[in-house]
This record gives C-alpha cells, structure tokens and sequence, in this order.
C-alpha cells in the first residue's frame, strides 16, 4: 500500500487541486486555437482560465447534441441544464460542489470575485439553445452575444485583474472580444448550425443575399476586433501575449472565412493550419517585445 507524505496535500486542499487538475484537459481537446493560445498564460492564470472554460465547454455539450446524441429528450437536456446552473450556484455560494468541473469554476470565481452577475446570462443564453434559434433582430443577438460570450470575456479579465479594480474600458475590450469570438464561429459553422441544429445565429444571413451578409458580419467583427486590441496594452504584462495571441488566430480565421465566397460557407469548416498558428503567435510575441 502506498503511504501518503506528511507534506501531501489532504482535504479540501486535496479535492480542490484535483478539481483544478481534472478541468485541464477540456480545453487542449476541445479548442486547438484558444487552448494554444490559453498555454501562453502566466502560471498564476493559465489553471484558472482552464476552469472558466471547462465550465462553459459542458454547457455547450448538454445543449449542442452530445446530450442528444446519449438519448436525452429536449426537456431532458433543459432539465440537465437547469441542474448545472443550480449546481454552480450553490457551489459560489458555498464552495463545495460534487461536480469537479463545477468545483475548479466556483474556486475561480470566489477567489476572482464575481459570481451570478455572470453566470446567470451566461445560463440564459445556453437556455436558449434548447429553443428554435432564429434570431430576426440585432437586439436578440446581442443579448444572446452578451451570455454566451462576452460574459466569458468578463470571466477571465476578472482572473487577470482580480486585484485591481472593474475598469470600464477593459470590461469593453473583453466584451468586444468575447462578441468577436462567437460571431467568427457562428460564420465558421455556419453549415453545421444550419443543417444539424436547425439554427439561424445571424440576423443579416435571413435578410440579406448570402454574400453581402457576410460581408455586413464580417465588418461588425473587424471593429470588434479593433476594440478588442486597442485594450490589450491596458492588461497586466503578463496576459497581454495570451490575450493577443488568441485575437491574431480568430483575426486569422476571420481573413480566410472573407476570402471564401459566401456561398462555401454552407457547405465549408475554415481552420487556420498548426504552422501558421504557430507563426501568429511567433509575430505577436515580436510585436509586444517591440511595444508596437
């Protein structure tokens, strides 16, 4: 029988750690892009971030088919859903949670500071995953947007900045990108949404032809895109290479889906080759040591 060392860590400290460690994975297999990115991290940020998107990950997969897939009816996946949020909930408030995904989160978010403000829109908007998705308006869409990603943003810049206090315009930067973020992938699967999950994210793809859609999208992402880099010189030095990494490969991304005629959008999943990724990341490793 192996003994444990009196230095070992025991308890909570013990379930904790694992809670952390068992998050880890989640983001190298489920994200080549932002976990590439999230691997340029400080250390003292790079297991929270995991956590965060470890969260959000299994969100995705109770409403975007795997739940499906194992045999779950709609109400089944909604009351699944429900049960996660509860479950996260309670585990901010309390701290404990049987659920290691949900425990590693709720350690982040205490120790970062926020808690429902951001979780519940985040919730709302995976809830509404589970309803026919046919966004007809600009206002539906950003607050679908707002839940679903910009809050993550919110997340992550109260991890780098849990001891500073809420600055206005780098809460606008990471709205910004989380926003661009998810409009990139809503244009990316494009395909998959439409033929698999029945859903319409963009309301300028129900009523405008599909090249000037695309052409109206990719715009609001550009200037996303600007505001989001115009607040990464206001983030601690030690998350600006992350931060920028990640907005050079969705800006990759978002180059090769404009060079695509609209149409190969439908049938088309654009991804951005590990070498050139790996040259993104070399090019703003250059530019923030050159302080441009």
């Amino acid at each position: 029988m192996t003994r444990r060392r009196d230095d070992e860590p025991t308890g909570l400290t013990l379930y904790r750690s694992t809670a952390r460690e068992s998050s880890a994975p989640v983001i190298r297999r489920y994200s080549s892009s932002f976990g590439m990115a999230s691997r340029l991290f400080p250390r003292r940020c790079e297991a929270q971030i995991a956590a965060i998107y470890a969260l959000v990950r299994v969100a995705d997969e109770i409403v975007d088919g795997t739940a499906a897939e194992a045999g779950l009816d709609a109400a089944s996946q909604l009351r699944v859903l429900d049960e996660f949020e509860i479950d996260t909930e309670r585990a901010l408030a309390s701290g404990f949670s049987a659920n290691l995904v949900v425990q590693a989160f709720a350690d982040v978010a205490r120790a970062a500071g926020f808690g429902t403000e951001l979780t519940a829109p985040f919730f709302a908007s995976m809830r509404r995953d589970l309803q026919p998705v046919a966004f007809d308006d600009e206002e539906s869409l950003r607050e679908y947007v707002y839940g679903s990603a910009e809050v993550v943003g919110l997340m992550c810049l109260r991890v780098f900045t849990s001891d500073s206090p809420v600055d206005p315009e780098l809460d606008d930067a990471a709205r910004a990108l989380g926003s661009a973020f998810q409009k990139v992938n809503f244009l990316r699967d494009l395909a998959d949404d439409r033929n698999r999950l029945d859903r319409e994210y963009l309301p300028a793809f129900r009523r405008l032809p599909l090249e000037a859609a695309k052409a109206e999208v990719v715009a609001d992402i550009r200037d996303e895109l600007r505001r989001a880099r115009a607040g990464i010189p206001l983030l601690p030095a030690d998350c600006r290479l992350a931060v920028a990494a990640a907005t050079a490969l969705f800006g990759e991304l978002l180059d090769r889906i404009e060079a695509l005629p609209a149409e190969a959008l439908l049938t088309t999943r654009v991804s951005v080759p590990t070498g050139r990724k790996l040259a993104l990341v070399a090019r703003e490793r250059m530019r923030l040591r050159g302080g441009r």
